[in-house]
This record gives structure tokens, C-alpha cells and sequence, in this order.
């Protein structure tokens, strides 16, 4: 059975520009081309796909690992699986639960300047922001102890973007949020990463009206539109905007949508590219890079 190239973005969570370049990189996948000179990925290439992409969402870089077996990939995830819960984000969150502020902030400002900003984000602050997120829903910490969080970390993030030099570079991303989507950490994240990339971000702000967005996209001559969906936010009615704002954009602007609600939408949104996990922003930014490169 083979699968063409939609069908493997589909079902691997790995986005078409990325297996282009991949194949480009690393030489893996390897697809065949059918009668129409499009690209076709036999099974065992998306089985292997899959297991990398799982491996990337714990932290793993694609150059490392694209060129192990199934086998070896498979042994890596089980390791993965294995594993004991890091240690550093259980004693965050029962600093975050046991109030004790002045350290929390200690330690946070200890692992960004340890880990650097991009992995501060996808290592630290991703699994803290979900294992706080559980604490709440099991009743240890109560909604002041989250929002007290929320900004702390935000504070850490900006403060970080702050001392970035910025460069500017293509892409250039707008970042916000639909109306009655009033969560901004996510948007603060994902702009932590791009600004590391050196990519001229444009953030918006939270609860942008539609007519709103594509107006400031056209404004700012926008390369890619980065939208943000936590949890609390409705799937249907992500779909049904994000079908809408395509619509009102041109062609060639991007759009990623990323969230928690994101992972609920079960059918493709036409020009949309749903993002599934954090770390995969940095690979679609390369990507991008590479494809338009010399344009």
C-alpha cells in the first residue's frame, strides 16, 4: 500500500515542506512517483515516519535519528516510554504548589540560562505547563496558583525576548489569537522559538477580531500567520475561522494553528497547516528557509 504525500502529512503529523526537505537532507523518505510524476510513500516509510515524529516530540533532532531502523527508533521510543518523569519539573511544580515564589523564579531563571530559549520552552516550560495543567484538574493547585504561574513564566519569556538582538530575518510571522481566545502563553512561546531562528515576528496580542487579522497580514506583508488554540478553546468553531481567515488571505500567506484544541480537530483544514507539538515550529522554519531560499 502506498500513500501520497497529503496522506503522509496527515497521518505522520509531519508537514509536506518537511518531508521535501528531509528527502533533500537526509535522503529519507524515499517515495516513488506515480503516473503523474507525484510522490508515493510506501507503508513501511510511514511507519518509520511516525516513529521519528513521536521522538522529535520528546526532544529528539531529526538529524540524529532519520538515519536509524525502525527497529532502533522503536527501541528509542520504549526507552522513552520507560522513563521516569524528569525530576526538575516535579520540583517546579511543587514550588508552584507550596508557594514558594522566590525560588520558583530562581530556578526558572537558573534552567533558561542553562538550556537557552529555545529548550527552556520545549523542555522546560511545555511538560510544566502540562503537568501544572493536571495538578489543577486533580484539585492540588487552585486557579490563583495557575494564574500566578502563568505569569511568572510569561515574565521569564519576555524578559529573554528582550535581550534577544533581534535580526529581523525572513519569514515574517504575526502571531495572535481569535476573539474569546484570551490565552497569550502559547503565542509567547512559539515567538521565544522564531526569535531564536532570528525570524521578524509580529506579535498581536490575543483576541484579534478576523477582518482584524487579515488586515494586519496584509499590512505587515506577513509570510506565515501563527495562531494559538489552548484547550478551553472549541474545536468547531477553530475549524470553521480558520477555513474563514483562509479565505481572506492570499495564497501565499501561511497559516499554522497550534494548541491543545488543535489535536481535536479531526479533519484537514484546507490551507491550513495544523501543528501538532511545539518543537516541530523550529523544522517548519528551516523548512520554509529552505524552500524559498535565493527567492
Amino acid at each position: 500500500m502506498t500513500l501520497n504525500i497529503s496522506a503522509v502529512e496527515r497521518d505522520t503529523g509531519l508537514s509536506k515542506d518537511t518531508l521535501r526537505v528531509w528527502e533533500r537532507r537526509y535522503g529519507f523518505p524515499e517515495p516513488a512517483r506515480d503516473a503523474n510524476g507525484e510522490r508515493i510513500y510506501p507503508a513501511s516509510q510511514v511507519h518509520k515516519l511516525q516513529l521519528i515524529k513521536r521522538l522529535m516530540d520528546r526532544g529528539h533532532r531529526p538529524g540524529k535519528i532519520v538515519s536509524l531502523s525502525a527497529d532502533e527508533l522503536a527501541g528509542l521510543s520504549d526507552a522513552a516510554r520507560t522513563r521516569a518523569p524528569r525530576e526538575e519539573i516535579e520540583i517546579l511544580a511543587r514550588l508552584i504548589a507550596t508557594h514558594q515564589l522566590p525560588e520558583l523564579r530562581r530556578q526558572l531563571a537558573q534552567a533558561l540560562m542553562k538550556q537557552g530559549l529555545q529548550r527552556f520552552v520545549i523542555d522546560t516550560v511545555a511538560p510544566l505547563n502540562h503537568a501544572v495543567g493536571e495538578a489543577w484538574m486533580r484539585g492540588d493547585i487552585g486557579v490563583f496558583e495557575e494564574h500566578l504561574y502563568t505569569e511568572q513564566i510569561q515574565s521569564a519569556l519576555r524578559n529573554a525576548l528582550a535581550a534577544l538582538q533581534p535580526q529581523g530575518r525572513a519569514p515574517r510571522v504575526l502571531l495572535t489569537t481569535f476573539p474569546h481566545e484570551p490565552h497569550g502563553l502559547g503565542l509567547l512561546m512559539v515567538e521565544a522559538l522564531l526569535a531564536v531562528e532570528g525570524a521578524a515576528c509580529v506579535p498581536l496580542g490575543t483576541e484579534m477580531p478576523l477582518a482584524e487579522i487579515a488586515r494586519a497580514v496584509r499590512a505587515h506583508r506577513v509570510d506565515i500567520l501563527a495562531l494559538s488554540f489552548s484547550a478551553a478553546f472549541n474545536e468547531r468553531q477553530a475549524a470553521a475561522g480558520l477555513a474563514e481567515l483562509r479565505a481572506m488571505l492570499p495564497g501565499a500567506v501561511l497559516i499554522w494553528a497550534g494548541g491543545e484544541c488543535v489535536a481535536r480537530i479531526r479533519k484537514p483544514v484546507e490551507g491550513v497547516e495544523l501543528v501538532g507539538e511545539l518543537a516541530t515550529v523550529v523544522e517548519m522554519i528551516k523548512a520554509w528557509r529552505t524552500l524559498h531560499a535565493g527567492l
